[in-house]
């Protein structure tokens, strides 16, 4: 398959879960591919995994001087963009009077802040046309207990896919979101939840989704690379959700 031949794509949070998947869903279609982490960990593992031809760097979401460098790297790197999937995040869930002030805008910084203007540094470096796609999630449109900011940072995130299309358009900027429903990934697995519980909130989970299961990020990854490549080119500033039905029960 060649659906990406010659794209040059970015992909933030490429190191692990979703975006790890998605790097090797680009790979295979032809696409040469930048990925970006911040665990030197998964830095190393993705270089392993993803072989020399891949460039991956490290740079932090929720630094904006990170971010404005990293547009540097890109245009040094490739010249042009022809497609970012910004993936980079965080998730956690906890009661609002536990939130902290700190804790809230690390949050915001990380899922929101960083990635904005990292757009606004690649707008020099997008080719015309290029495609931005958004890693948003269910839960900015669900309305479940303990993910307020969570939430909030990703409503926030998917409304950037409906406002940046109306105003990059005319430099030829499409964007769109993916909004996966809970997935099986190392995000996941960062939530902090005591072993003891885990199988219970597992169960819990479940339950809530019609499908009766965890998505993969093989099923999110093959979402995101429709709407990077140009068979989704008439598609702007719209979404696809990918949770089994998770949003079937409100």
């Amino acid at each position: 398959m060649s659906r990406l031949q010659g794209k040059r794509t970015l992909i933030t949070g490429g190191t692990s879960g979703i975006g790890l998947e998605t790097a090797k869903q680009f790979l295979n279609e032809g696409a040469r591919v930048v990925v970006t982490g911040v665990n030197p960990d998964s830095l190393a593992r993705a270089r392993s995994e993803l072989g020399s031809e891949v460039l991956v760097l490290g740079a932090d979401s929720a630094s904006v001087t990170a971010q404005r460098a990293l547009a540097q790297a890109v245009q040094d790197h490739y010249g042009q963009l022809d497609v970012a999937f910004l993936n980079a995040g965080i998730s956690a869930w906890l009661p609002i009077e536990n939130w902290t002030e700190e804790m809230y805008d690390r949050s915001f910084d990380i899922n929101v802040k960083g990635p904005y203007f990292l757009i606004q540094s690649l707008l020099p470096v997008f080719a015309n046309p290029a495609s931005v796609v958004l890693n948003t999630s269910v839960s900015a449109h669900a309305g479940a207990a303990h993910s307020s900011v969570y939430a909030a940072t990703k409503a926030a995130f998917l409304n950037l896919s409906r406002t940046l299309s109306s105003e990059l358009l005319p430099r030829g900027v499409r964007f769109n979101a993916v909004s996966p429903g809970p997935v099986n990934t190392p995000l996941y697995d960062k939530l902090g939840v005591p072993d003891a519980y885990r199988a219970q909130l597992d169960q819990e989970i479940t339950a809530s989704i019609p499908a009766g299961r965890f998505g993969t990020a093989e099923e999110v990854a093959k979402a995101v690379l429709y709407l990077a490549s140009d068979e989704s080119r008439w598609s702007l500033g719209t979404e696809i959700v990918v949770d089994g039905g998770r949003l079937l029960n409100g």
